[in-house]
């Protein structure tokens, strides 16, 4: 299922649009092609909490959590305007349409195939539709639709890989996104080139399943991330390029080593670990285990000492009694990490893990979950303990927060300064002190 229009007996005159974005960065990259071509075509794009005649939601189902986002923000959309039109885009669209269109207000879902299409059906709104169901199987869907977001006037997410071959038995993503595939690498360097005339000073490398990079429409090619990375690197262009999220098992010695040494690349990992148990990552069907995980940290940590690296994590999955958990606690507790995101495990339909038994209670979900949580702040106290007295590049954002301007290290510090508007985009050479009780690097 793919997309499902609903007519409304009022005669709708769109001419303001509003965009909302759930989950990922690779959401937030479509969104913005999605609302750029809205504004080529006459549209005006305003800000989500102002009032607008339609309301563009792309949504997100990797968790409950996400799905609960949804409705609220449909409720916010018609407190502002009672006949907005509203239209639900992306994963939760592609996954469960008829759920979504079962919200009140709800007037239009676009799943994967249709979600770039979105212009055509405001065109046509006011056409007299009964229910008009245009149902899409996921495994035929193995176009690659580029896009990248300049919402920022300092960072743009770029899309280079879409889709997912991997069946992780908690995972929804390959129902809702379909088969890995990828841009060239010619055209990811001419986006790159767009990009850059913009004055953008930082790109983010995104995709579903980042360093399975190469396979177009399903077809292997001769490119791989790793060329990939070398070609960005080379380019004689005054930027850096972050890597969003890599996992553990592609993340090469050859892309560790490149990177170490790169000109370009930000000295900044967030790799899936998912479990430190191994018994629960078989459970999970992951495509690696905790040795060859803690391999990839230590490299890591040897070629670049400052480096910043994130983990994800799952608490709660079926069958992880009290000592596998605390097994997977103290892996972590014992890697040279920086940060944990920590997410609760939600049960999703059409997965094998909601078959399992041993359903871990809520109580003891939450419980897991905030003790991780404090273990992410101690390795972030840590991480920045190492870090004081380094030099660090901080590229400043172009918002002004509380009399201030924000900005990032190459490492994923955050930094402040008191508003300058000469600082917004630019790049210095910051010492770094600590960290002040706010949580900004000083």
């Amino acid at each position: 299922m793919s997309a499902t229009l609903v007519s409304s007996h009022v005669k709708r005159n769109i001419s303001t649009i509003a965009f909302h974005t759930l989950g990922c960065k690779l959401n937030f990259s479509e969104s913005s092609y999605i609302s750029k071509s809205l504004q080529e075509n006459g549209y005006n794009v305003v800000n989500f909490n102002e009032y607008a005649d339609a309301y563009i939601i792309n949504t997100c189902s990797v968790t409950d959590d996400a799905d609960k986002k949804f409705k609220y923000f449909v409720k916010q959309s018609l407190k502002r305007n009672p006949n907005a039109f509203i239209a639900a885009i992306g994963c939760y669209a592609q996954l469960k349409p008829s759920e979504i269109l079962s919200v009140n207000g709800v007037d239009l879902v676009l799943g994967a195939s249709d979600k770039f299409n979105l212009l055509e059906f405001l065109k046509n709104v006011d056409s007299d539709h009964s229910i008009k169901d245009h149902s899409c199987n996921i495994n035929e869907v193995n176009f690659f639709k580029e896009s990248y977001s300049l919402n920022q006037r300092t960072r743009a997410f770029l899309k280079v890989q879409d889709g997912c071959d991997y069946k992780c038995s908690f995972c929804t993503i390959p129902l809702a996104r379909g088969k890995s595939r990828s841009n060239s690498i010619s055209n990811v360097l001419k986006n790159v080139y767009k990009i850059a005339s913009q004055n953008i000073k930082e790109i983010v490398l995104t995709g579903i399943n980042l360093g399975d990079f190469g396979k177009t429409e399903n077809v292997k090619s001769n490119s791989n991330f790793l060329e990939l990375i070398k070609k960005l690197d080379s380019l004689d262009l005054d930027l850096r390029f972050r890597i969003s999220s890599i996992e553990p098992n592609l993340l090469s010695d050859e892309i560790i080593n490149f990177i170490s040494t790169s000109k370009k690349f930000v000295h900044h990992f967030h790799i899936p670990l998912q479990s430190g148990s191994d018994s629960i990552l078989r459970l999970m069907r992951r495509r690696y285990d905790t040795k060859l995980y803690r391999t990839r940290i230590e490299k890591i940590n040897k070629l670049m000492p400052f480096a910043s690296i994130g983990v994800d994590v799952i608490v709660g999955f079926p069958g992880e009694d009290d000592d596998m958990f605390l097994e997977s606690m103290s892996f972590l507790e014992n890697l040279d990490i920086s940060y944990l995101h920590v997410f609760k495990y939600s049960e999703r339909d059409n997965t094998y893990a909601i078959s399992l038994p041993d359903s871990v209670d809520s109580k003891v979900r939450a419980k897991r979950s905030k003790l991780l949580r404090l273990l992410s702040s101690k390795k972030k106290a840590s991480f920045y303990k190492r870090n004081i007295g380094s030099i660090q590049d901080v590229l400043f954002e172009s918002e002004k927060k509380d009399g201030f301007i924000e900005g990032f290290s190459s490492n994923y510090i955050r930094f402040r300064r008191p508003w300058n508007k000469k600082l917004i985009g630019a790049m210095e050479k910051s010492i770094f002190f600590g960290i002040d009780s706010d949580g900004y690097a000083i």
